[in-house]
């Protein structure tokens, strides 16, 4: 963070904010009018920005992303049209995990017992063999284990364990995922 005062200041370093900048043209120019099938094309240029992509990532050319150095994709992971990564901190997507279409994962929020609101970023983690559906909201320092299905519309305010199908408002438990074999 690079102030503790949001009124008086940005809260991160001009650096941040050009390299934003630089992202958000070429996101705009060869990210976002790519062909849908283009996938190696975007895997390509998230790792121009520091992105960590694995192999047969496949990212839509709908995704927002708000800082792409700041991801980490694993192999055969899939985030769709629509999802918003909103990296402020780290984003870690596991192998083989889904983020359905209008998703929002949130790594940044304001600590508003702080006259000033500075940022605090936290990190979220979706683990291997993941579905976030539809709509899902996760807050910022949520893990989300192994083989575990967020529902539709939920809004995930802490972690959710393994191989477990968990939805709602708040996002809870709600009954057990059977395991697969992972390939």
């Amino acid at each position: 963070m690079h102030n503790e005062d949001t009124f008086v200041g940005p809260s991160f370093s001009l650096r941040n904010r050009l390299s934003r900048l630089l992202w958000g043209v070429a996101s705009l120019l060869v990210f976002r009018f790519s062909p849908r099938p283009l996938h190696g094309w975007r895997s390509w240029v998230l790792r121009c920005f520091g992105a960590k992509v694995g192999k047969g990532v496949h990212v839509y050319p709908g995704v927002k992303i708000w800082a792409p150095w700041n991801l980490e994709l694993a192999d055969e992971c899939g985030i769709a049209d629509g999802v918003t990564l909103y990296s402020q901190g780290k984003i870690i997507v596991g192998k083989r995990a889904v983020i359905s279409q209008g998703s929002h994962l949130v790594t940044g929020t304001h600590d508003y017992t702080h006259p000033g609101f500075p940022l605090v970023t936290s990190p979220i983690v979706i683990g291997d063999h993941v579905w976030i559906t539809a709509e899902a909201f996760i807050h910022p320092g949520v893990t989300i284990e192994e083989g575990c299905i967020i529902g539709a519309r939920s809004v995930v305010t802490k972690s959710m364990p393994a191989w477990t199908v968990c939805a709602g408002h708040p996002c809870r438990p709600l009954k057990p995922r059977e395991q697969f074999s992972k390939a």
